[in-house]
């Protein structure tokens, strides 16, 4: 690992502002993974995917064991925010949940829209969810160019978006919900919370008992890498004011001590796993389909509207303070990454149809909103150039100008 990984710091932090080498492992693992899904490579691809070790096939271990790491990785640092950083104030802790509520609201009504009268509404929820690993993975290549509250602010927005999103696959496609292993996930949940309360700071009793956690969620029929975020919930930390990264913290010792891993090895083999789509038999004329349209329009032209519409409303009512040192277009950009749906929206897809037809309508409209998400958003943050401009109360948005470079 490079010798940066292991100096102090935030490791989410580290990894959104500084590590722009991991974005492009990400990058890189999702073209591959598009590459040989569309090659004679293509039934060995799938082939391993499917095959079974133990009770999960591979796919599902790298779906819902290893990236529980991730989820965790994420988790650790957005408590670590919300106790000891850039969202410790109720106002910031607004701005992302209300944004994340926006941005799932439009793109499922643009797609009722769209599918009200062709019988597919049951698909409403494939374009609200935004896809963590890629829309970090496109900020991480554009390096110091988007301030660090964008970063954590878009990682607290896509948590958010994503935890509502299991709950809607909770709810609205888990057909054998098990009450009994629920119950059982939340008395281990109960027992985190009590040796958090008891004041024990070595790391091993809460991973042990974390293990028992994702076993039991997954048996209960809920996404398992929910686990993740309510372990990372249970680990306790040591506010240290003008010192935030503190090595002495039981949080900051297991969120650095897994960054590299989460980074380097989970992330990219979640990407090459997921994004191998096959594009056959998928012609741009399947875009005009009212499920492939109803995707790709919720999308691009939903996150971007509900996440920036609802960010500016929360700000002009005072109900959260602005990002620091980000401009209205920066903003806007986040916003636009918001529509890498990507990953959780195929899995919704695949959930919601079980006609291969609408399942390939499905595909092509993640594959058409999430890249066009991805691509215009990075370029509105590359364009982009802050200009600080001070206001009498220090809420008002700064001015913003485009790069002429």
């Amino acid at each position: 690992m490079p010798r940066g990984l292991r100096a102090p710091g935030s490791a989410l932090r580290q990894f959104l502002s500084g590590q722009a080498s991991a974005g492009f492992v990400l990058i890189g693992a999702a073209a591959a993974a598009l590459l040989v899904a569309n090659s004679d490579a293509a039934e060995t691809y799938f082939g391993v995917l499917e095959t079974y070790v133990g009770p999960l096939s591979v796919l599902h271990w790298i779906n819902d064991a290893l990236m529980a790491l991730f989820f965790l990785l994420v988790g650790l640092e957005i408590k670590r925010e919300l106790m000891d950083g850039q969202l410790s104030t109720p106002r910031r802790r607004v701005l992302p949940g209300v944004a994340a509520l926006g941005g799932m609201v439009v793109p499922a009504l643009i797609y009722v829209a769209i599918n009200q009268d062709g019988g597919a509404l049951r698909g409403w929820a494939v374009p609200v969810a935004t896809d963590i690993a890629f829309a970090l993975g496109v900020l991480a290549l554009l390096g110091k160019r988007v301030p660090v509250s964008l970063r954590i602010f878009l990682t607290a927005l896509a948590i958010i978006d994503d935890l509502l999103a299991v709950m809607i696959i909770a709810i609205f496609y888990t057909s054998d919900l098990s009450f009994l292993w629920l119950g059982a996930a939340l008395a281990t949940l109960v027992l985190l919370m009590g040796l958090n309360r008891m004041k024990v700071v070595r790391l091993w009793p809460y991973l042990l008992v974390g293990v028992a956690l994702w076993v039991f969620t997954f048996l209960s029929g809920v996404h398992a890498t929910l686990a993740g975020v309510a372990l990372a919930l249970t680990i306790p930390i040591r506010c240290t004011p003008g010192r935030p990264d503190d090595m002495e913290s039981p949080l900051h010792r297991l969120e650095h001590g897994i960054q590299p891993w989460v980074a380097y090895l989970v992330i990219p083999i979640f990407g090459f796993a997921n994004a191998g789509v096959s594009l056959a038999g998928l012609g741009l004329d399947a875009l005009l389909e009212p499920v492939a349209l109803g995707v790709a329009a919720g999308l691009f032209v939903g996150k971007q509207i509900g996440v920036f519409v609802t960010t500016w409303a929360a700000i002009r009512m005072r109900l959260a303070d602005t990002p620091e040192d980000a401009t209205m277009l920066q903003v806007y950009g986040v916003a636009l990454l918001c529509g890498i749906g990507f990953t959780m929206s195929l899995f919704i897809g695949l959930l919601a149809f079980d006609d291969p037809a609408l399942q390939s309508q499905v595909k092509i409209g993640v594959l058409a909103g999430s890249l066009l998400s991805a691509v215009v958003g990075a370029a509105v943050l590359g364009l982009s150039h802050p200009e600080r401009s001070p206001t009498p109360n220090g809420r008002g948005w700064p001015r913003f100008r485009m790069r002429k470079d």
